[in-house]
């Protein structure tokens, strides 16, 4: 599915979110992990944390919309949206302690980045989970909003979003995912980004409207 949000010239943004109310997502089938080797155990981490990058490095907005339990790989899916709005009966955790694992799709590394250290290692070490509120606390989510208002509040920010310029946009998220990137200076790629823009005709077309006080009609060029 992500492949295609690459692809598809018709998509602005992305929502992700679980049927029905009770989860978002609740993790994996733990019945087969049963018998799995050390090495088949690292080739489903490698397998997990590919799939979750493309999410996090896609250039369209992706924003998770968390109805219910977001436990273990759920959690981690949500993690690597570029943001997160959760319903009021939303919970949190990464429970794999209580299975003798860790987290394996990239959870170690982004609940760190997303709630400090201390946060996310009591957290993990714990198994416990905490509700939508801890979490807005915490920095997890964005926004805590009604069940029945969910889907309409990530809309809302979508909309707003969608009409602006998809070029900067999409360097925005490349900059702010590069802080996180050893490799690489994320000032000179925010340097890089800021310079391509003035390329665009995006860019012409904002500082036009601008200028002229109307609304800008970008086009992503």
């Amino acid at each position: 599915a992500i492949d295609e949000v690459y692809k598809n010239l018709e998509i602005q943004s992305v929502i992700i979110t679980g049927s029905g109310t009770k989860a978002f997502a609740a993790g994996a089938d733990i019945g087969e992990f049963v018998g799995l080797t050390a090495e088949q155990g690292k080739y489903l981490a490698q397998k997990g944390q590919s799939v979750f990058m493309k999410i996090e490095k896609c250039a369209k907005p992706v924003v998770a919309a968390v109805n219910g339990f977001a436990l273990g790989g759920g959690h981690e899916l949500a993690m690597a949206c570029h943001f997160r709005i959760a319903s009021a009966n939303a919970k949190f955790g990464q429970p794999e302690v209580n299975l003798g694992l860790i987290p394996g799709y990239g959870g170690t590394q982004r609940l760190v980045q997303l709630i400090g250290k201390g946060r996310a290692i009591e957290l993990m070490i714990t198994g416990n989970m905490i509700d939508a509120n801890t979490a807005l606390q915490y920095g997890l989510v964005n926004y805590v909003v009604p069940s029945e208002e969910l889907l309409d509040k990530a809309k809302s920010i979508l909309s707003v979003v969608n009409s602006k310029a998809p070029i900067a946009i999409a360097k925005c998220i490349e900059a702010a995912n590069a802080v996180f990137d050893e490799t690489k200076n994320g000032y000179e790629v925010e340097m890089n980004d800021f310079g391509n823009c003035f390329g665009t005709e995006d860019m012409k077309e904002g500082t036009t409207a601008f200028l002229e006080k109307r609304k800008a009609e970008f086009k992503g060029r």
